[in-house]
């Protein structure tokens, strides 16, 4: 398996992080990306540094003002007196306030959902790199078949023009965006992250030319919160191209799995493209901030579905916070897809999808 990755994501940094009325250590740290990196290639996979392809990929999904308030934030800071290591806001805009404001913390709370995104000296680097991370691997993976973007910082509850979640620019949709310009559509996303992607549902929900699945711990008491439910089908040319299929907290493989196969196969039905998935192992049993008790055998069973369903799978890094199993669902995962596309591409020919 190739792995597109990008050694500027460490340079976001963040401390703290204020969850449930107390200050806690961040849970999305640029260790992530050490210990993801360093399984990857401990499992021997291919590593490869991203490309830098600029700021149109970006532009693709993300508005001006937004990305030009995450490119030059921390170059402001001299406007909020007394700032350390970090800008963040306590000023958060909400859906019947009117303005876009032009002072800083106000534009922070125009863009932002949560104080867990701060703006720190290298954040823009890391995020950059991150989003080169997706659109270097799905170029690579029109070539290859298949291919992991370690992403890091994630991006899925990042919104067009908002940032959430420990998210700045959505990496799975970007990624999606640039195989739909380069395929000519339609693209499938399947979301398997913990969390709901409620940042690529925002983006995608009024199109009808990219699939978006989501299975996730039901947020009707955990995040996102606002979004995630099954009621939410996509709206104008995008009616019916959304599905939510939230589970209950505490669900494992069985529940976990077969959701999973439900949303293939709908995927199976859109006929798409190129399948991208945002690959969360927050679902894990001993995730940290996790709601769901899935297994290490559970993801490898999850991989073997994933590969069997489509011949271009793009694999996105989302969430999956520090423990000891993040690595060993890593190499699982990478191991039993690899193991599985082997398997199809000797028993069917070149272009194979199934549903086609």
């Amino acid at each position: 398996m190739i792995v597109i990755h990008a050694p500027a994501s460490i340079r976001h940094e963040p401390t703290g992080y204020f969850r449930r009325g107390q200050t806690i250590p961040h849970p999305e740290q640029a260790e992530r990306y050490r210990i993801l990196r360093g399984a990857a290639e401990g499992a021997g996979h291919a590593l490869a540094e991203a490309a830098d392809h600029g700021i149109e990929p970006l532009r693709a999904v993300h508005t001006d003002s937004y990305l030009d308030l995450l490119r030059t934030a921390w170059g402001r800071k001299d406007e909020l007196p007394g700032i350390g290591e970090e800008i963040l806001t306590g000023h958060f805009a909400r859906p019947q306030m009117q303005a876009r404001p032009e002072g800083l913390l106000g534009l922070l709370g125009y863009h932002m959902a949560d104080t867990s995104t701060p703006i720190r000296a290298g954040t823009w680097e890391a995020i950059h790199g991150s989003a080169q991370a997706a659109v270097t691997a799905a170029d690579a993976v029109l070539e290859h078949g298949a291919a992991y973007a370690l992403c890091r910082p994630p991006g899925h509850h990042a919104y067009a023009d908002s940032a959430g979640g420990f998210c700045f620019l959505n990496n799975t949709a970007i990624a999606a965006e640039r195989l739909l310009a380069k395929t000519g559509g339609p693209i499938a996303i399947l979301d398997i992250d913990v969390h709901h992607g409620n940042g690529t549902q925002g983006i995608f929900y009024g199109r009808g030319d990219v699939l978006t699945v989501s299975v996730h711990a039901d947020p009707a008491n955990y995040f996102p919160f606002y979004a995630g439910y099954a009621s939410e089908t996509g709206e104008g040319a995008g009616e019916g191209a959304n599905l939510n299929l939230p589970l209950a907290h505490g669900s494992g493989d069985d529940a976990w799995l077969g959701t999973i196969a439900e949303g293939l196969h709908r995927i199976a039905a859109f006929r798409p493209a190129a399948l991208v998935v945002a690959l969360g192992f927050d679902a894990s049993e001993h995730d940290p901030i996790g709601a769901l008790k899935v297994t290490t055998v559970g993801f490898r069973a999850a991989a073997r579905a994933i590969a069997a369903a489509h011949a271009t799978v793009l694999l996105v890094q989302e969430g999956g916070y520090l423990c000891d199993a993040l690595p060993q669902n890593l190499v699982a995962f990478l191991v039993a897809f690899e193991a599985a596309r082997r398997g199809y591409a000797r028993r069917r020919p070149p272009g194979w999808l199934r549903g086609r």
